[in-house]
């Protein structure tokens, strides 16, 4: 595997990283907002992303035929229920006297957004690893 697929694996799981954190920033954002239907109310976001992986024929290919990376497949919303509270004196209160509130789960989002925190910092740390192999490589050849 050359050096340029490494930062090329990096790179996209990086940009997964921060599409997660995208939609986590706009789940806590919403977590406590109101609507006067179901169908109106915030539904968590939750990024698809899958590994895709790819045979090349290419003859100056040094990667063996084969590249991966992470591909984002699109964002669904949570089917979670969302909340209902009787709230009569709420402007958005519907005929019943019930308010409608997100589907968000702040606790999950929050233990979500360390685990997406720590996989991009993992991906900085192996492109910086990887900057330093090549660094030691290139000492080796002044030598």
């Amino acid at each position: 595997m050359s050096f340029n697929n490494i930062y090329d694996i990096s790179g996209s799981a990086m940009n997964a990283q921060v599409m997660r954190l995208d939609t986590i920033a706009s789940n806590l954002a919403n977590a406590d907002t109101a609507a006067s239907s179901e169908a109106e109310a915030y539904h968590a976001l939750k990024p698809v992303f899958a590994a895709m992986y790819q045979q090349s024929n290419d003859a100056t290919d040094d990667s063996n035929g084969v590249s991966a990376s992470v591909k984002m497949l699109g964002i669904v919303e949570s089917d979670r229920a969302v909340e209902q509270r009787y709230e009569p004196n709420n402007p958005l209160a519907n005929g019943d006297g019930y308010v409608f509130y997100s589907n968000v789960n702040s606790l999950e989002e929050m233990a979500d957004m360390m685990s997406a925190s720590r996989s991009y910092q993992t991906s900085v740390e192996v492109l910086g690893r990887v900057n330093s192999m090549q660094q030691s490589i290139l000492r080796l050849g002044q030598s």
